[in-house]
């Protein structure tokens, strides 16, 4: 983690500040130094992990990190889970970090793809894209699929930035629809399961009553029974 905002922080200043002499040299050495970390660190999991074919498989993005300059900074989302304070229910705790994840991730993204696009098309012709601002209001245009097209790149690493970024915009969409429809089903699972336990509760104290009544009309009735067999009833005197 320290060392994607390492490189994260010496990216943005050779993007934004265009450093000269000993600071762009410092940046460099950063930016180089990082891949070396981030290199040596997926060659030492790989050594160590068994069996390497399938580990390699599932942690197919590491390798993707140390390919793509641009994606470093997403070990920063480690740190966003780290930070993030967590229900103890195990439903809300996924949502929780599903949300977490969602928001980290499209934070970094917009940051990291403006820069990236304003570095490839600042100062190419016909581009629109010259100050970071400008930069960062096309990242959130993007990445939300509102698609203004007031801003658009022009070169093809600006393209395949924004190609990236579009698909990154609709699986954000998709991570927000499903935890809202998850969260709605929820709380009409939890109203459902108060009425029903509601409902219960009445029957029960109605059985209750029914009960208590049953036993009231058999001993009024035993009661009437003995009176109409008391002396001088008709049905001692047929008796005798």
């Amino acid at each position: 983690m320290a060392a994607a905002l390492a490189f994260l922080v010496a990216y943005a200043a050779t993007v934004l500040v265009r450093p000269v002499g000993a600071a762009a040299v410092a940046t460099e050495v950063v930016i180089w130094g990082t891949w070396l970390l981030f290199a040596v660190d997926f060659g030492v999991r790989l050594a160590l992990a068994k069996p390497r074919g399938r580990w390699l498989f599932t942690h197919w993005y590491e390798l993707a990190v140390i390919a793509l300059p641009m994606l470093r900074p997403l070990r920063l989302l480690r740190l966003v889970m780290m930070l993030s304070v967590m229900h103890r229910s195990a439903g809300t705790a996924v949502r929780g970090q599903v949300i977490a994840y969602a928001a980290g991730s499209t934070s970094v993204l917009l940051v990291v793809s403006s820069l990236a696009m304003l570095d490839a098309e600042r100062g190419a012709p016909g581009g629109s894209i010259e100050t970071y601002g400008e930069a960062l209001w096309w990242a959130v245009v993007t990445v939300t699929t509102v698609g203004y097209g007031d801003i658009a790149p022009v070169t093809p690493v600006g393209r395949v930035i924004a190609t990236g970024l579009m698909l990154a915009g609709i699986a954000l969409l998709g991570v927000v629809t499903a935890t809202l429809a998850s969260w709605i089903v929820d709380r009409v699972s939890e109203q459902d399961e108060a009425n029903q336990t509601a409902t219960q509760a009445q029957v029960s104290r109605l059985t209750a009553d029914i009960a208590a009544l049953r036993e009231d009309l058999g001993r009024l009735g035993l009661g009437a029974e003995h009176r109409n067999q008391g002396p001088g009833s008709p049905a001692t005197e047929t008796y005798r």
